[in-house]
């Protein structure tokens, strides 16, 4: 009798390649600079490249954990509200007397417990939805914001604390730094671990995992932990560049890093996704802003072309997949 082999790699091509949505992503960014050079004679420089990030990166720390969250085939809206939360507290507990390194350690501990509390919700009550429960918990987290200053700004913080968001490494900017080692621990957890894979097993058959063994709680309460930790460091960054916080900040976060995770090509069905796509969504969204701003483009304008390249992406994809061929 033969011996037969199975093989799980693919044969490969060129045109499998080229047609992946990263590909389309990457020519959206260039469109973006060249429209943006012709906008502002300010645009093309190396300043731009390395200060512009500095004043978005902040909520990009949460699409890593959103993009997890997302290919599990759940949503999470309370982060921007994990973000007012926690830099609330952190302000709070520093003019109380607290010394600032153990006011930011407070700070990721809070933001990490209010993830966790997703998490536990999700677990004991599998019967709601993500969406409702998150949307419960951002209204509880940013109401108890309000509740501790009310609409008062707190601040004061030391002169070093300002390092975090527009201090810099040689020439580059530390939070560009702290971003890219963020990315690397997240890919790595996505693409190279059994943790990613059981993520994705989960999105694509959340019962036959749970049947086959996967510890799906327990992989549910650390990404809700990430979440959390991932909200809290973003807290530290947003805080800084501010100089002081109030509980309105960080209003309208949590729909700009679904937005970046699903232009990214993160399927809100679950199970699909990686994370080069929400990288360049990140700065393709980013730089949009940063372009549009400094013509002073009022921030609604800049919506309605935010919004109008979201449906553009999702009719796209919606394009590609239901133009596959089926498998026989």
């Amino acid at each position: 009798m033969s011996e037969r082999t199975l093989s799980i790699d693919r044969p490969w091509s060129w045109k499998q390649f080229f047609f992946q949505w990263e590909w389309l992503l990457v020519v959206i960014f260039m469109v973006i600079h060249i429209i943006n050079s012709f906008l502002s004679p300010w645009y093309l420089s190396t300043e731009t490249f390395l200060n512009g990030p500095m004043n978005f990166l902040d909520k990009a720390f949460i699409v890593f954990p959103m993009m997890l969250v997302i290919i599990l085939g759940n949503i999470d809206i309370s982060v921007g509200s994990i973000v007012a939360f926690t830099s609330v507290m952190m302000a709070v507990l520093f003019n109380a007397g607290l010394p600032m390194p153990l006011a930011i350690g407070a700070a990721l501990g809070i933001g990490t417990l209010c993830g966790g509390i997703n998490s536990l919700l999700l677990i004991r009550f599998r019967e709601l939805p993500a969406m409702i429960i998150t949307l419960s918990t951002m209204t509880i987290y940013r109401g108890i914001a309000y509740v501790i200053l009310e609409d008062r700004a707190s601040g004061g913080f030391p002169s070093w604390f300002s390092f975090f968001a527009w201090g810099y490494v040689g020439p580059f900017p530390f939070i560009l730094i702290m971003f890219i080692i963020a990315a690397v621990i997240f890919g790595i957890l996505l693409h190279k671990t059994a943790f990613g894979r059981n993520i994705y097993g989960m999105g694509s058959n959340l019962l036959a995992c749970t049947y086959s063994g996967v510890r799906t709680n327990r992989i549910l309460m650390i990404v809700g932990l990430l979440t959390g930790l991932m909200s809290a460091i973003c807290a530290i960054f947003l805080t800084s560049r501010m100089g002081s916080t109030r509980p309105n900040v960080a209003l309208g976060y949590e729909l700009d890093v679904i937005a970046m995770v699903v232009l990214g090509g993160v399927s809100t069905s679950g199970g699909t996704g990686r994370i080069a796509g929400p990288l360049l969504a990140i700065f393709i969204i980013g730089f949009l802003n940063y372009g549009l701003g400094l013509i002073n483009v009022s921030a609604q304008v800049i919506l309605i072309i935010l919004g109008l390249l979201l449906v553009l992406s999702v009719l796209v994809m919606n394009l590609r997949i239901t133009g596959k061929k089926p498998v026989r």
